[in-house]
């Protein structure tokens, strides 16, 4: 798909996301998401039936549709259970019985400016722009894949009882995780984003986001399981 605010396609980036994770039907035409958001409903919903998956795919549609204008090639729900932290650590497999703890994360390739190649100059730029902000904790990090930098935050929003479960105003910590990642083969930046309001496992979600970013390649890696985010 094409962004419109992007006036050539970027090269593709490949990698690599855990079970656990539904990706949304971004595709580059309305029938093209139409016949996917069917798909990913089913997975989404797989306990469900008709009265449940057919209102529900258009509304993923239109989300599509949305994320595909702002240059978002990727996106992704994510779902695990709570009632079993696996043998790792990690989050397992989504159990809606047990509880659940949800993510959602996107991938966009941006246009940069960068004239100079070297992905270390490109970085360094990004990291003195994300540490201006007070707000951010911006680090450099050395992925397989090259420099990128990772830039946290946490923020607390008060919802108001009329969406709350005992009618009392109550405070939503979420947090997210944005790792900018230059590409070395053309002038745009991959933007991994992680957003989760499941703090109470944001350990566990740092060391998803850590795993996916150790697959990061833009060069088409042995195998098939990858995926391409090349539009």
């Amino acid at each position: 798909m094409t962004s419109p605010t992007i006036s050539h396609d970027p090269p593709p980036l490949w990698f690599l996301v855990p079970e656990g994770f539904f990706a949304l039907p971004v595709a580059a035409t309305p029938a093209e998401r139409a016949e996917h958001s069917k798909s990913f409903v089913r997975q989404l919903y797989s306990r469900g039936d008709d009265s449940i998956w057919e209102p529900a795919a258009p509304y993923y549609a239109a989300m599509a549709e949305l994320m595909a204008d702002s240059g978002v090639s990727y996106s992704a729900m994510g779902l695990f259970s709570t009632a079993d932290e696996g043998e790792n650590g990690g989050t397992a497999r989504h159990e809606p019985a047990d509880g659940v703890a949800q993510c959602a994360l996107t991938v966009a390739a941006v246009p940069t400016d960068q004239v100079d190649v070297d992905t270390d100059v490109v970085a360094q730029g990004i990291l003195a722009a994300l540490s201006s902000d007070p707000y951010n904790d911006a680090r450099w990090l050395d992925l397989p894949c090259g420099p990128s930098v990772s830039s946290i935050t946490l923020k607390k929003y008060t919802l108001t009882p009329e969406v709350t479960a005992d009618g009392e105003p109550t405070d939503l910590l979420t947090g997210q995780i944005q790792v900018h990642v230059p590409f070395p083969t053309g002038p745009f930046t991959a933007i991994f984003t992680l957003h989760t309001a499941s703090t109470d496992y944001w350990t566990e979600f740092c060391n998803i986001m850590s795993a996916i970013l150790q697959t990061v390649s833009f060069t088409e890696p042995d195998g098939s399981e990858n995926e391409d985010v090349s539009r």
